[in-house]
């Protein structure tokens, strides 16, 4: 069970480190229940996902990360994740620690996703 949060995270983030977006909405059920923030409403359809991570390969890049399973069950996952990464738009440097809680299925695709993350910046 662990194993299949560890694995889908590192897939997740290093397609997120790469700038992968296609890789990365390949890793989420095309009917996920997708938190981007967990005050605002879920994305309204897979589209809306993809459009998401469909910019970062325009606005992010040098982006580091870690992350470690905090709690697991058969139903969800907890994952504390840390990173760093540059904004090209503004140039500003990010640290980010957040959160996800993650549902993965038996094919391996995130079902549900939602994330809590407090960011600090710099400008470089």
């Amino acid at each position: 069970m662990l194993e299949k949060y560890e694995n889908w995270t590192k897939d997740f983030m290093e397609a997120w480190k790469n700038l992968e977006g296609v890789t990365t909405t390949r890793l989420i059920s095309e009917n996920a229940l997708y938190y981007e923030n967990p005050i605002d409403e879920p994305c309204k359809d897979f589209e809306e996902i993809k459009e998401l991570w469909a910019v970062v390969p325009s606005n992010q890049k040098d982006i580091t990360y870690t992350f470690e399973i905090m709690a697991h069950n058969d139903e969800y996952a907890l994952v504390n994740f840390k990173m760093e990464r540059i904004f090209i738009t503004n140039n500003e440097k990010q640290f980010i620690d957040g959160i996800f809680q993650i549902s993965i299925n038996d094919e391996g695709l995130c079902t549900y996703f939602k994330q809590w993350r407090f960011t600090k910046s710099e400008s470089l």
